[in-house]
C-alpha cells in the first residue's frame, strides 16, 4: 500500500487520530509525506506507525506540507518506484 500525505488527524485536532485500523494492515506498506505536514508531524507518525502489522517505511518530503509541490514529483516517483521494485 502507498500512502501519499496520510491525513494522520484533521489539522490542529491531534486528538482525532485515523489509526484504529492500522493493527490490521499486514501489507507492505509506503508512506509518503511532507515533514511539515499539518495532518500529522514526524513524531506523530512515528509514534503509530509501529501499530502497523506489516512492514512499513516512512520517506519525509524536507520542507513540505500536505500538498507536496511539483518540484518533488521527481523525488516521489523514485521513492515509490524504489518501494514497488522491493517487492
Amino acid at each position: 500500500m502507498i500512502l501519499l500525505s496520510y491525513p494522520l488527524h484533521p489539522p490542529g485536532k491531534p486528538e482525532r487520530l485515523r489509526v484504529e485500523h492500522w493493527p490490521d494492515l499486514a501489507v507492505p506498506t509506503l508512506f509518503v509525506n511532507g515533514d511539515r505536514d499539518p495532518f500529522g508531524t514526524p513524531e506523530e507518525l512515528d509514534a503509530h506507525i509501529g501499530t502497523i502489522a506489516g512492514p512499513t517505511r516512512v520517506h519525509w518530503l524536507v520542507g513540505q506540507r500536505h500538498d507536496p509541490k511539483p518540484e518533488c514529483d521527481d523525488e516521489i516517483i523514485e521513492v515509490v518506484g524504489s518501494f514497488l521494485a522491493g517487492l
